[in-house]
């Protein structure tokens, strides 16, 4: 009976997920008093909460009866996660080492106090704003983040964990905060910098490419990285100090965007590059008027494009679409269609 499981699940609950559900409830309930949250929100938000409780526990379950894992991967996207599974399986490894990656955009949004539960709902908050939801994507983005948070607080002490990370704010921001809910944790802890070693490993003197995001590199050269690593030392205590008392710098402030510059994140305001996106607009009207494209209005998924193709930072297409609908909303861009989703609205510069 579904009494009977609920029973069960809330009973082998940890202490800190028993407290998060209970804020998410209350917080509900308060926003249900004091705003114009609507009772019919707040009945959808509680099926949620309900259903991810359930998803997670079942996760538990599924865990505590797998095989000991003789390595864990940590790594920030599904596409970097999944190149690195495809690499184990190859390698005959993946029923060995488990891949854990969280599905966010750590460059982009609020990380003040992301490390206790006021922090992470600051965060939800701005990323719901953020997101043009069309397929329920901020839901699976929040159940995501909090599965992650479980696996990365379930993992044994006795098992050694590899960190992969390229060089940009996105994952140097995740692997300082994975550090830091690590902290308390004696595991042999080895970070893996992808944009590093793979310019080591393959750039020639005729060819040098950098791979500013892991989830560029190919399984092959993944796997060729794996195998390189496996002499490089484990981040002593001093090193793991350090990457721990930056994430407080970082949890420190109320900037919403990072970047990185000079080997460092670098924290700014989040219309940082809103006249780099002006400034291409008006490029691509120009390129448009001398191609004597009939349309007025170009696509906003060709504009963010645009963006996304010149930038040497990784911020991702939502961040971007969401600073376009702000600049709409101040009068700097017309547009035409439905703001929905970016592929049902055209865009120009007010004339």
């Amino acid at each position: 009976m579904e009494i009977e499981k609920l029973k069960k699940a809330i009973k082998e609950l940890p202490e800190e997920e028993a407290k998060s559900l209970l804020f998410h409830v209350l917080l509900r309930m308060n926003l249900l008093r004091e705003t114009k949250y609507s009772e019919t929100e707040f009945i959808s938000d509680i099926k949620n909460i309900y259903e991810t409780f359930f998803e997670i526990s079942r996760e538990r379950m599924e865990r505590s009866q797998e095989v000991n894992f003789h390595r864990i991967h940590i790594l920030f996207g599904d596409s970097p996660a999944g190149s690195l599974k495809y690499a184990l399986k190859k390698m005959g490894i993946s029923k060995k080492e488990q891949v854990i990656s969280f599905w966010d955009m750590f460059s982009v949004g609020p990380v003040r106090k992301l490390h206790e539960k006021a922090g992470q709902e600051e965060r939800f908050d701005f990323m719901q704003k953020v997101m043009n939801d069309e397929h329920d994507d901020f839901r699976d983005f929040q159940k995501n983040f909090y599965e992650t948070m479980n696996q990365i607080q379930s993992i044994p002490e006795d098992v050694p964990i590899t960190i992969w990370v390229a060089e940009n704010a996105h994952e140097q921001t995740g692997l300082r905060y994975v550090l830091y809910l690590l902290k308390n944790k004696m595991n042999d802890i080895k970070v893996i910098n992808s944009t590093k070693m793979f310019a080591e490993k393959f750039n020639r003197p005729d060819i040098e490419y950098t791979a500013i995001k892991t989830g560029e590199i190919t399984p092959e050269k993944l796997q060729v990285i794996y195998e390189e690593s496996k002499l490089n030392a484990y981040l002593s205590n001093e090193e793991r100090k350090a990457l721990e008392e930056e994430w407080i710098a970082l949890a420190d402030t109320e900037k919403t965007l990072r970047i990185w510059q000079n080997g460092k994140i670098e924290s700014v305001k989040e219309d940082y590059y809103d006249q780099y996106m002006i400034n291409t607009a008006k490029n691509l009207q120009i390129e448009r008027e001398r191609a004597k494209e009939p349309e007025v209005f170009m696509k906003s998924a060709r504009l963010i494009g645009e963006v996304i193709g010149h930038l040497d930072q990784y911020m991702g297409d939502t961040f971007f679409e969401y600073r376009l609908r702000k600049l709409i909303e101040k009068g700097v861009f017309e547009m035409e269609g439905n703001l929905k989703a970016m592929r049902f609205y055209s865009v120009r510069l007010q004339q």
